[in-house]
């Protein structure tokens, strides 16, 4: 069960880290984010508790199977998400009334976090390079890594 744990705690970490990189990027760098992107970002923290949460409260190999698949499920939709705002909202104009643009703005998130999840950028002026890659590409493979490491774990439960 140690190696579950190390996984979850990697994943709690890379989540974690995702985000600080984008605090960094929007008040270092001055890249503001649109709807998708505090979307993403509440899509990592989502990851990120629920993996340190299963380090923290007695894991069991219930528990484990289950949060593995639910992390699973959360990175799945991050990989959606992103390649969503790469492919369809980059090139719109706006992000108004998108399903993230609804999901942060009905949650209150945006209003009670604005320094995390204000949107302050529509999709296309968000639209960004890190070392010459778009961040939404970035975030992308970073779903798909945390995916990974779910399944590594989900894996070694049904063995």
């Amino acid at each position: 069960m140690q190696y579950e744990i190390n996984l979850l705690r990697l994943m709690s970490a890379l989540s974690f880290g995702s985000v600080a990189v984008a605090l960094v990027s929007q008040y270092v760098f001055e890249m503001q984010p649109c709807a998708w992107c505090v979307f993403q970002r509440l899509l990592y923290i989502l990851i990120g508790v629920c993996a340190l949460g299963l380090t923290l409260a007695s894991p069991t190999r219930a528990r484990l199977k289950v949060g593995s698949v639910g992390i699973c499920a959360v990175a799945i939709t991050g990989v959606v998400s992103a390649l969503y705002q790469e492919k369809v909202a980059a090139n719109t104009f706006s992000c108004a009334q998108t399903f993230a643009d609804q999901v942060m703005t009905k949650s209150g998130l945006d209003a009670a976090v604005p320094w995390l999840f204000g949107i302050y950028a529509s999709c296309m002026d968000a639209r960004v390079k890190l070392l010459g890659i778009e961040y939404a590409w970035w975030s992308l493979a970073m779903f798909g890594v945390l995916g990974m490491l779910a399944l590594l774990a989900l894996k070694k439960r049904l063995l």
